[in-house]
């Protein structure tokens, strides 16, 4: 590290929720703690031909967006990244974080923002992975998160971003590990709460011994969780004990009710879900006589809403378990008759197969951080060939929900100047309070 007199006015954040300023030099640095709007000085830990990264040392002129902390393993725990800012402020940045991203990389402007969606800013995480290290120098287990830019798990003994049930769980989880005699082969426990249960995945590395059993089973019920067990990967997941009721959560508003397993992919955020959901079928507004086509469907999370509205809906989605579990999930809500499920590797989709799949008037595309590229390449090819696949319509509108601004922005460039979309609308949604993590919403229309 070296430290710096010069006073650096701190003018946005990045992605990663650093500070951004210019030197005397003109070289751009990357500041950890730092707001938009201080004067800081800084200590330079890494340096490049045009960039350095560094860490504040002293705060000359405070951002008046700057607040208290409220967990006080704020910056060592590595959960969270912004809360020292304020939460309306993290939601405006990464709604410019979403604008920025659709001008500079991809070359197009939404024609009408729209406002972010908000939630809970405190006890709203309903998925996390919590690493366990048994740390014999120390005498004691840590379980929790790792500390900020580092392997090491944090010391923490409460969370504010996990539900209070749950923060409160972390110190008896501790004292469970500490007296169970595998305390050196138990890795990781992943946490799932639906509506009802809250799941707990034990990863262990070897074959749990009786005792371990009997004090899993006490724990759970003294503590009201459900205990899955882990020995290998996520398919080898399985119920410790069969009873309770099953692990799911609910979408009142379209009377749906999504059973899952804790290792499936679900939305770490129950109310800023609903509400996406919501949005999202509004901005579709699939009619009573239409065909829609939901890629990338997962459990079936918005295919089976869309299917309280249109004619049919096809979900597609690569993971052949969890088409499986859409189909079984269509079965439970009773819209089965107006749902159908394909596996499919969307990263590779050509042209003809993706005309294959036929016409839809609307198109809901929900992919994982990497993006649609593809599917956004094959529409474009469809759009400057049509020869290629005779009888194929595009849809007139597809909502795309993202988790990656940079990946959007690429998909949306190819859809607006190669596909003949417009991008009608836009907007950000805060999933990740007092993190750097930036989800988001588009509509594109033809024409």
């Amino acid at each position: 590290m070296t430290a710096s007199d010069e006073w650096l006015t701190v003018e946005s954040l990045d992605l990663e929720a650093q500070g951004v300023a210019h030197n005397a030099e003109g070289k751009v640095v990357f500041i950890e703690g730092a707001l938009p709007g201080e004067q800081v000085q800084v200590s330079v830990g890494r340096r490049k031909n045009n960039w350095e990264q560094a860490t504040m040392t002293a705060l000359r002129r405070e951002s008046s967006q700057r607040v208290t902390p409220a967990c006080r393993h704020f910056g060592t725990c590595g959960g969270c990244k912004m809360q020292h800012f304020h939460v309306g402020a993290q939601v405006a940045t990464k709604q410019r974080a979403l604008e920025d991203a659709l001008w500079h990389l991809g070359k197009t402007k939404a024609e009408r923002v729209l406002r972010p969606i908000e939630g809970p800013a405190w006890g709203y995480r309903y998925r996390a992975r919590l690493s366990v290290r048994h740390v014999v120098k120390k005498g004691t287990v840590l379980v929790g998160f790792h500390e900020r830019k580092s392997s090491y798990v944090a010391d923490m003994d409460s969370c504010e971003v996990l539900p209070r049930h749950l923060s409160d769980l972390l110190l008896p989880l501790r004292a469970l590990v500490g007296a169970m005699d595998q305390r050196d082969r138990l890795p990781q426990i992943e946490v799932a709460i639906g509506s009802e249960v809250t799941a707990l995945v034990l990863r262990h590395l070897e074959p749990l011994s009786g005792g371990d059993l009997q004090r899993l089973r006490e724990f759970a019920a003294a503590h009201g969780i459900q205990w899955w067990l882990q020995p290998k990967g996520p398919d080898t997941v399985q119920l410790l004990d069969a009873d309770g009721p099953p692990l799911a959560y609910d979408l009142p508003e379209f009377g749906i009710t999504m059973p899952f397993k804790p290792t499936d992919f679900t939305q770490v955020n129950h109310q800023i879900n609903q509400v996406l959901v919501s949005r999202a079928l509004k901005l579709l507004a699939a009619g009573a006589d239409e065909r829609v086509i939901d890629w990338f469907c997962g459990l079936g999370n918005f295919t089976l809403p869309i299917a309280t509205q249109a004619r049919e809906v096809l979900g597609i989605e690569g993971s052949e378990s969890l088409v499986a579990r859409s189909r079984e999930n269509a079965q439970v809500n009773r819209l089965a008759h107006k749902t159908s499920f394909v596996a499919r590797n969307l990263f590779e989709i050509t042209p003809a197969e993706l005309a294959g799949y036929g016409n839809a008037q609307k198109w809901l595309v929900d992919p994982p951080r990497e993006g649609a590229f593809a599917l956004a390449k094959a529409l474009a090819d469809l759009h400057a060939d049509p020869a290629l696949a005779p009888g194929f319509v595009p849809p007139q509108r597809i909502v795309y929900v993202s988790c990656n601004p940079a990946t959007l922005a690429r998909d949306a460039g190819l859809l607006v100047h190669q596909a003949g979309y417009r991008c009608t609308a836009a907007g950000a949604v805060n999933m990740f309070p007092h993190t750097a993590h930036v989800e988001s919403m588009a509509v594109f229309e033809r024409g």
